[in-house]
């Protein structure tokens, strides 16, 4: 099934600033969704959200590089810890040590002389 960004509509900018100041999970596994139904993809920018806020008649979609999936996640990690969904920490954690370790494999490839 192909991703579709998650859609939040709010009234204002600011209770989206609230929202992400409160923490709001539904935030957070909108972005770790994402990312994990894009880990196989070649897209260099990924759309995760989109925030529609009615007062402005606006909409802002929020991206994120194939580079930053690791830290982003890292990021995330401690919102599902909170939420006490241990079984998504694990894979989270799985997933960003598999990045990583394909980040440096990548970069080692680019800088070893071919023969």
């Amino acid at each position: 099934m192909k991703w579709k960004p998650t859609e939040f509509v709010v009234s204002s900018s600011e209770e989206f600033e609230n929202m992400v100041m409160d923490k709001d999970f539904r935030i957070s596994k909108s972005i770790v969704d994402g990312i994990f139904a894009n880990l196989k993809t070649t897209k260099t920018h990924v759309h995760l959200l989109s925030v529609i806020i009615e007062e402005e008649n606006s909409i802002f979609d929020i991206t994120i590089e194939r580079k930053h999936f690791a830290e982003t996640l890292e990021e995330n990690l401690p919102y599902y810890v909170r939420e006490e969904k241990y079984e998504d920490c694990q894979r989270i954690a799985d997933t960003i040590n598999e990045l990583k370790k394909s980040n440096i494999s990548d970069i080692l490839s680019q800088i070893t002389p071919k023969k």
